[in-house]
């Protein structure tokens, strides 16, 4: 069985919203990530992928977010061994300021702009990855 988890790339005036996630997290405590979290069970039901990233959105960071469109999908295995297929949506900003309004998820926010993340070392390739093929999406819109 895979845990989905989906994520959010959200940009406005130029930069991308990155939380600096709880040290409490079981993965990539501490780490600048994409606003995201798992999909819970609700039997049949459409759009859950698309519901998923709103509502982890305003529950996260306190932000309104809306038509998520699919960027790419990958998987991959946590340090405790659960198998993750990780989905990221592109999201436009409606309203509202970020911060971290759950702490036991995220310590921080904060706002890049697509050159500082490529060119930040410390952070993960799949992040950079992430925001290459969003950063097109904006582009072309």
């Amino acid at each position: 069985m895979f845990i989905v988890n989906v994520e959010g790339a959200i940009y406005k005036n130029e930069k991308w919203l990155l939380i600096r996630r709880s040290e409490k997290e079981e993965h990539a405590g501490g780490l600048l990530s994409l606003v995201g979290g798992q999909v819970e069970y609700e039997g049949n039901s459409s759009d859950i992928l698309e519901r998923t990233i709103i509502r982890e959105i305003a529950e996260e960071v306190g932000i309104e977010a809306s038509n998520p469109r699919y960027v790419n999908s990958s998987s991959f295995v946590t340090e405790s061994g659960l198998h993750v297929v990780d989905i990221v949506f592109l999201c436009d900003h409606e309203s509202g300021e970020a911060y971290a309004k759950s702490p036991d998820e995220v310590d921080s926010v904060c706002w890049m702009s697509t050159q500082q993340i490529l060119n930040n070392a410390e952070l993960p390739i799949y992040l950079k990855e992430n925001i290459k093929l969003a950063a097109i999406m904006v582009d072309n819109d």
